[in-house]
């Protein structure tokens, strides 16, 4: 049995290497670069990195950059950066191939993001049009133009 890999405060972390679309890799294996546990990006940094991550078709590392951002940011933009970073876990699982996790994660995070209303809402809008049956690297592409709309003053 393998023990969890744990913080110095006991909290579980993921050292578990993933391969580019976010799947976890048996231990020991390459894996790509993953976003650090104690990550805690600005808003311009966050931004750009989440971009950086969606542009190279790696929605599951843009979610965990946005993560990062929710975690310490201040409480009222917690939920537009939860919201985006669902978004993105959604895209990860169109990617995948997990249809219906798809949807429901991209809905979920759209309600987040719109409720936020302009500029963030082209973003809400484009996740919630995408389908089961969309192509990932065109919904990631749309996510992404949308994305490219938002600048750190506007949060």
């Amino acid at each position: 049995m393998t023990t969890r890999d744990r913080d110095e405060q006991g909290r579980p972390r993921n050292a578990r290497p993933r391969d580019e679309y976010g799947r976890p890799l048996p231990y020991g294996s390459a894996g790509v670069p993953r976003v650090p546990d104690d990550y805690a990006p600005s808003t311009e940094q966050a931004l750009a990195d989440a971009r950086e991550q969606l542009a190279a078709g790696r929605p599951f590392h843009a979610h965990e950059v946005l993560e990062g951002r929710w975690k310490c940011a201040p409480e009222h933009e917690r939920d537009l950066w939860q919201g985006l970073a669902q978004i993105c876990v959604g895209l990860t699982h169109l990617q995948r191939g997990n249809a219906r996790g798809a949807v429901t994660l991209l809905a979920r995070g759209a309600a987040k993001v719109q409720a936020y209303g302009m500029p963030y809402e082209p973003v809400g809008r484009v996740a919630t049009e995408l389908r089961q049956d969309s192509d990932p690297e065109e919904a990631i592409a749309s996510v992404l133009a949308a994305l490219e709309k938002i600048w750190p003053g506007d949060i």
